[in-house]
């Protein structure tokens, strides 16, 4: 696997899977990071249509003199500095499964062992949580299952490494100063990077560097760097989550790309899910169902997830969209379970995926003290 860096020349412009006409819409919308469809088409076209790669990330990267730093979402387990954990997993909880009301086909709910001080919680105007973590302090968090609270900040991270730029579009009336009424204005956003900062990605393939990538719906131009530093720091954060899999004990999935957890279900209907369909919930309803592994879920809002597919016609039409879990979410899990995703005998379909980046897990045993 080559790591690479992706560095923006100039503004980006990724519009939403909403379909848009600027007569019937007129605000343009955008969604950032880009996924592991966009990366992989600004690839393909770089290196060639029929060139079958594999895909890590997308994740940050931030670039000093002399140093490279990979940087990953942050989990959502966490309220401040304090991990979220099931109820059912430590008996000296403030919360009781026989005290609470809990739909028990629905995943344990989460709290902490201790409340959170106020300053933890509480943000200055001034301050924004950092959205991405450096991977150091990862790799810190799956050897330790902790993350102290001043992890949390970074000097060089004030929110997200991007900002927003919103952009009107005007066409005028030929020989008027007035907006043609028909397709004459819309508003898009356009996203900047920070000063420093790139898309990181892993690819199986060797690609001749420097290189110039189009990415977006404009094709804005991108530098396509080598970056062997991200490798060795990626590589030393899945040494230690193979290990910790393999130990067999209660753990935490934490997802660090989008998952996309679809299933065909009755009458031919996709469904999507913050989990995995495979994963069944350690916890009961009736003596009919079979007991799973998985115990909670910590996740977010849904990211939509568009694509394009090649028709029977041979031209371009939109994908059906896929909702996926935010990257950041995390699965509590009495041991370790492989997604069906990453099995030989799961459908080449749901093997693509995964092969576009989708679904990436790191795991941490949980700490019993």
């Amino acid at each position: 696997m080559q790591w690479y860096t992706i560095t923006p020349l100039d503004v980006i412009l990724l519009r939403d899977a909403k379909p848009f006409s600027p007569g019937e819409r007129a605000w343009a919308g955008s969604i950032f990071p880009p996924n592991g469809h966009a990366i992989a088409g600004a690839l393909r076209g770089l290196l060639g249509e029929k060139t079958h790669f594999k895909i890590t990330g997308v994740f940050f990267a931030h670039q000093k003199v002399g140093q490279v730093d990979l940087y990953l979402p942050r989990p959502l387990g966490f309220i401040g500095s304090k991990p979220l954990i099931p109820i059912d997993w430590n008996d000296n909880l403030s919360l009781k499964q026989d005290h609470i009301f809990w739909d028990k086909s629905k995943p344990s709910p989460l709290t902490t062992l201790k409340a959170p001080d106020e300053e933890e919680t509480s943000v200055s105007p001034k301050t924004k949580k950092s959205q991405f973590i450096k991977s150091e302090v990862i790799k810190k968090y799956l050897e330790t299952g902790e993350i102290p609270q001043d992890q949390w900040e970074n000097k060089e991270l004030d929110g997200n490494p991007w900002r927003e730029e919103v952009r009107s579009h005007n066409t005028m009336e030929e020989g008027t100063k007035q907006v043609k009424l028909a397709d004459g204005y819309f508003v898009e956003k356009a996203i900047r990077m920070l000063q420093g900062w790139s898309f990181a990605i892993g690819v199986d393939v060797d690609i001749p560097t420097p290189a110039v990538l189009r990415l977006g719906g404009e094709g804005h131009r991108m530098i396509l760097e080598k970056c062997p530093q991200l490798g060795q720091q990626w590589a030393e954060l899945k040494e230690i989550s193979d290990e910790n899999f393999k130990a067999g004990v209660k753990s935490i999935a934490y997802l660090v790309t989008p998952g996309v957890f679809e299933r065909t279900q009755n009458n031919n209907q996709a469904m999507c899910r913050a989990w995995p369909w495979e994963w069944k919930l350690a916890h009961t309803v009736n003596g009919n169902q079979k007991a799973g592994h998985l115990v909670s879920v910590a996740t977010d809002r849904a990211v939509p997830i568009s694509c394009r597919i090649v028709s029977k016609e041979n031209t371009s039409i939109p994908a059906p969209q896929v909702f996926a879990a935010p990257p950041g979410s995390q699965y509590y899990l009495n041991e370790p379970d492989t997604l069906f995703q990453d099995k030989a005998d799961s459908p080449a379909k749901q093997r693509r995926w995964r092969e576009l980046g989708y679904s990436e897990l790191l795991w941490i045993k949980y700490n019993e003290a």
